[in-house]
């Protein structure tokens, strides 16, 4: 059952090209043309600098790491960008049926909660895809700023960790899986492709808004749970600096505290988006 679903919703999603291409596509599109218009801005202030300056020409001209892309991609996967760009394949996907009416079409042939989990499941394929492409695009931004300077390439992985990129890389899936399942259930609720992609844009606003400059003035820490809770990208974040712990010490209890934020908000959409689904009426959808 869950394996037909997978299969016809990947199906029905490859033949949206517009939406695979601005969810999937066109982040690492924007990253290897500001990265290049970077690198081509930075080496001619930094030509005219050095220049006026009388520096010698050898200076910063050490070996461009490609492998810096790795972790780079891993920490800075889930970026608020692709975040955003990933919900128009999530209203696509998630209330898809509800725009075009095709509901009444499929649920007589799956159970209904294999289709949201289906549904779910390609989500998770396109974040996937999305990741890699970024991926590419931090190795074209790091070689393209050996080109435009002038420095030599290398590929030192030796202080690569694998583990730690591991954690991060799923820490960064999860992230954007969590925030595609508010949509799929605003989809749900509302019935409507409009509401599905702009109740987790205006959510994820009012959340860095309640975790920036709010925080201080309603007198949380940023390991209080009712901000952990409440902010799961406070969550994701206090777990990616677990991972890669810095000079600071994690403060005791706070990655329990963001496991626990991060597990309901992936749990909670999803179960009740299927306890919703098996509840509507969908004669006329």
């Amino acid at each position: 059952m869950l394996v037909d679903a997978l299969k016809s919703e990947a199906y029905r999603v490859s033949r949206n090209r517009t939406a695979v291409f601005c969810s999937v596509l066109l982040t690492p599109l924007l990253f290897i043309i500001g990265g290049v218009a970077f690198h081509i801005i930075t080496k001619t202030k930094g030509d005219a600098l050095a220049a006026k300056a009388s520096l010698p020409a050898e200076m910063g001209n050490q070996p461009v790491n490609l492998a810096d892309a790795l972790g780079f991609t891993a920490t800075y996967g889930a970026n608020g960008v692709l975040l955003a760009f990933m919900l128009l394949a999530a209203a696509t996907v998630y209330a898809g049926d509800y725009r075009w009416e095709t509901w009444r079409l499929i649920s007589a042939r799956n159970g209904r909660p294999w289709l949201i989990l289906g549904k779910i499941g390609v989500m998770k394929a396109l974040a996937m895809i999305a990741m890699l492409a970024m991926l590419i695009a931090a190795f074209v931004f790091f070689i393209s700023q050996a080109v435009v300077t002038g420095r030599p390439m290398a590929f030192d992985l030796t202080d690569f960790d694998l583990g730690q990129f591991l954690l991060l890389w799923l820490l960064s899936l999860i992230r954007i899986v969590q925030y595609g399942l508010i949509a799929l259930l605003a989809a749900v609720v509302s019935r409507s492709l409009l509401a599905a992609l702009f109740v987790p844009w205006a959510l994820g606003f009012a959340q860095s808004i309640l975790g920036g400059p709010l925080t201080p003035v309603i007198g949380w820490a940023p390991t209080d749970w009712a901000a952990q809770l409440l902010l799961p990208g406070l969550a994701y974040d206090t777990l990616k600096a677990a991972v890669s712990p810095g000079p600071m010490p994690m403060p005791e209890g706070a990655v329990m505290k963001a496991i626990t934020s991060l597990t309901l908000w992936c749990v909670v959409p999803v179960a009740a988006s299927i306890a919703w689904f098996q509840r509507q009426d969908l004669s006329k959808e």
